[in-house]
């Protein structure tokens, strides 16, 4: 059972960054490929960027394409999501989540097989809120 763990979010301004983290105890995190979420209030689960298990990897939704980047610290079990030029769009609740497989990210939903399967996986969530 991998159990995920996110922090980093917060209150920020538009036009602010954060970086989120995600992180899991254990010797297997770096085997699975990482997803982050987005549920906005009132809004369906939006997928917005993937990294693959080697880091090699990443892929992005339209939403946040230019303006977040993931990456993957292997030594330290984490992988972060920086997030720059935040828009008051970007506010809710951030998750990550793993699974094995591939990385891509095709309209809003973030896929780890050709099947489509959800990510097994999930963190508790980060709130992000943006002010204008």
């Amino acid at each position: 059972q991998l159990q995920l763990v996110e922090s980093g979010g917060g209150l920020v301004q538009s036009g602010g960054s954060l970086r989120l983290s995600c992180t899991a105890s254990g010797n297997t995190f770096n085997h699975y490929t990482i997803a982050w979420f987005r549920q906005a209030p009132g809004k369906g689960r939006e997928g917005l960027s993937c990294i693959s298990s080697s880091g090699d990897i990443t892929d992005y939704g339209d939403s946040v394409k230019g303006r977040f980047t993931t990456v993957r610290d292997r030594a330290k079990n984490t992988v972060y999501l920086q997030m720059n030029n935040l828009k008051t769009d970007d506010t809710g609740v951030y998750y990550c989540a793993a699974d094995y497989g591939a990385c891509e990210v095709v309209a809003g939903r973030v896929i780890h097989n050709p099947l489509g399967d959800p990510y097994e996986y999930w963190g508790q969530g980060t709130q992000v809120t943006v002010s204008s």
